[in-house]
């Protein structure tokens, strides 16, 4: 079979992309390894990347391109296309929509994760959103073939993009291997590093509106005020934007502020044990384009619950409590089931595990290497 010469463009392999970035540097890790391409990874060298090492890459299949042009630059509409003149690769691979719009000389394929501002609008200023379609429609336009991390996404694309169904391919996301079940001796480690309360319902991921954080706390506040003898806590860990204070205040309003904890960013290698200490991780997010934390957390071994919507579903299987993100009392009674069945829970947590072995990167980077070979029309 002939090897094909990729560039990825992987200048969203720093601190300001955790998502996308994890999702390239893995990608390219996957790629490295495949035995099926001769992999060219673009990468900015003055951009902040403590997080994924490009030296876990094999040097004898990947070649470093340091490039001085940052995401959202104009240089990138004129820089990267001359650079692909030079490289003369079989296929361009654009992790992220904002890309050179032009067509390249070569056949393109870009990644698409959600269109979240496009399916809940209330919460982005028209500006954001008119941006945000018109950048879209350019790299949809630009791209021979698209790639969608999950099938709820190519519905979304297909819907609002009208994109022809036979260009765009579902490439599942994976778990990082660190995640999985966890010795008792570092559970208790990042128990009593965080001060974690024995009975944990467990959030992990930013604050922003669509992640529904606000119901979250309602729905805790009368799980807590009905069932008292559950005695368990509520942690929302992740990244805090301080412009969405919402949860706060309504963990305030309700009385429950010495019961809810908001840790802030949790250091990476304290996160699989703080998902293995869940009695339950909870997901209620109205939109996810995927939903890798119910993935981690399954893998870890956690009972999860989260929203009906979206990817979820598909992700999900048949090995979560699902409810309505919409009705805070459907949250408090998965919430509840979870916390007072202790079958349930080694139930959920068995179909978890075997949920989350279904996906794998090794499987993400043979599918891509497909599109890309559908891409440049070489078998």
């Amino acid at each position: 079979m002939t090897r094909l010469r990729v560039v990825l463009d992987g200048r969203t392999i720093n601190d300001r992309f955790p998502g996308i970035g994890r999702y390239a540097h893995r990608l390219a890790i996957g790629l490295a390894h495949s035995g099926e391409v001769d992999l060219t990874l673009l990468y900015h060298p003055a951009l902040p990347n403590t997080h994924f090492p490009l030296g876990a890459l094999p040097g004898q299949s990947v070649t470093l391109h340091p490039i001085g042009v940052a995401p959202f630059s104009l240089a990138e509409q004129t820089r990267l296309p001359a650079l692909v003149q030079r490289l003369k690769p079989d296929v361009w691979h654009a992790p992220y929509y904002i890309m050179p719009y032009r067509r390249l000389p070569c056949p393109t394929v870009v990644t698409m994760y959600d269109i979240i501002p496009l399916v809940l609008p209330q919460y982005w200023p028209a500006r954001q959103r008119i941006a945000f379609a018109l950048t879209h429609r350019l790299a949809l336009r630009a791209a021979r073939q698209v790639i969608a991390i999950s099938e709820s996404t190519r519905r979304d694309l297909i819907r609002r993009f009208h994109v022809d169904p036979r260009r765009i391919t579902v490439t599942p996301l994976a778990a990082d291997e660190r995640f999985r079940p966890q010795p008792a001796s570092e559970v208790g480690r990042v128990r009593q590093i965080y001060n974690l309360p024995a009975r944990l319902i467990l959030y992990v991921g930013i604050n922003k509106p669509p992640k529904n954080l606000p119901r979250l706390v309602d729905a805790y506040a009368r799980v807590a005020a009905e069932s008292p003898g559950l005695d368990a806590g509520c942690v929302i860990a992740g990244a805090w934007d301080d412009r969405y204070p919402e949860a706060r205040e309504r963990a305030s309003h309700l009385g429950v502020s010495d019961r809810v904890r908001f840790l802030g960013p949790i250091a990476d290698a304290d996160l699989p044990a703080l998902y293995a200490a869940a009695h339950v991780f909870v997901l209620p997010s109205l939109y996810e384009g995927f939903g890798l934390t119910i993935l981690e957390a399954m893998a870890c071994g956690a009972p999860v619950a989260c929203s009906n919507t979206s990817s979820l579903p598909e992700v999900a299987g048949d090995a979560v409590l699902f409810f309505d993100p919409y009705d805070v009392d459907q949250i408090g009674a998965a919430l509840k089931r979870a916390l007072s069945d202790p079958e349930l829970r080694a139930a959920l947590r068995k179909r978890g595990l075997e949920r989350a072995r279904m996906f794998s990167w090794n499987r993400v980077a043979q599918q891509t290497i497909a599109v890309y070979r559908a891409a440049a029309q070489v078998m």
